[in-house]
């Protein structure tokens, strides 16, 4: 047993059991384009699904830095009016 389940079972917290751990992997590994769309989606390891949902959440951080970059040379760029109207949509 590892450490982190004997000490939540002494720490009197709620243990987590094996079927749930196996269908949360399966909810994550479903959300997950790199697995999802491969051949061997069936077949992939709990580790590799964990490794790929990290990685997978770095490049929409990664996504997210380019877009408001992208946004903020936009608005640096376009007349004040504009720049208003964007603003106005993007905090709705």
């Amino acid at each position: 047993m590892s450490s982190r389940r004997s000490r939540s079972r002494q720490s009197g917290g709620s243990r987590i059991s094996d079927d749930q751990i196996n269908d949360l992997v399966s909810k994550l590994q479903q959300l997950l384009p790199e697995i999802r769309n491969s051949r061997r989606s069936d077949k992939v390891s709990a580790s590799t699904v964990l490794q790929e949902t990290c990685n997978y959440i770095r490049s929409l951080h990664r996504e997210v830095d380019d877009l408001s970059e992208r946004l903020s040379e936009l608005l640096a760029t376009t007349d004040t009016a504009q720049a208003a109207v964007i603003r106005s949509l993007l905090l709705q």
